[in-house]
């Protein structure tokens, strides 16, 4: 439901751009002390000022898609409207503050909602336990290589 989302996702996957990236943040209630919003998510893919991130997408709401931020969603992470680009990240838990009219963000236009772990959702909560203090890790979490899967499997 969010295509122009997931097309720009899967052309980082089919293009190994994720391959050798990492999990580089991770953001839970206790060490973002400053947002008076709280969430829990993992991000990971390009850092946004990677040389490798391709030209940003344009910003698909949940209000148009549809697709909310429950647990286990995959969504595009931006620093503001229209920005989206290498860097994704998955709900640990429901973020409905991350949805369209959320208030995260001042503009209030939430994130764009792709997709959803659908299988293995135990190890995204492993790496979320690997938490440190601050949101972005000292000790980044590896992403060795990301492709897709066959529907079949």
């Amino acid at each position: 439901r969010a295509l122009i989302t997931a097309s720009n996702f899967l052309t980082y996957v089919d293009q190994g751009l994720f391959d050798r990236s990492s999990f580089f943040r991770i953001v839970t209630p206790h060490n973002q002390p400053e947002n008076e919003i709280k969430i829990s998510v993992i991000q990971g893919g390009l850092k946004p000022n990677d040389p490798r991130c391709l030209a940003p997408i344009d910003h698909e709401p949940t209000s148009v898609t549809g697709m909310l931020h429950e647990h286990g969603t995959i969504s595009m992470a931006r620093p503001k409207n229209g920005s989206g680009s290498c860097s994704f990240f998955i709900c640990i838990g429901d973020q409905p503050e991350l949805d369209f009219g959320g208030q995260r963000y001042d503009d209030h236009l939430g994130f764009a909602a792709f997709g959803k772990v659908s299988q293995n959702m135990g190890v995204v909560e492993k790496i979320f336990e690997r938490s440190e203090k601050t949101p972005y890790l000292e000790h980044e979490i590896d992403i060795i290589r990301v492709s897709r899967v066959s529907p079949n499997t």
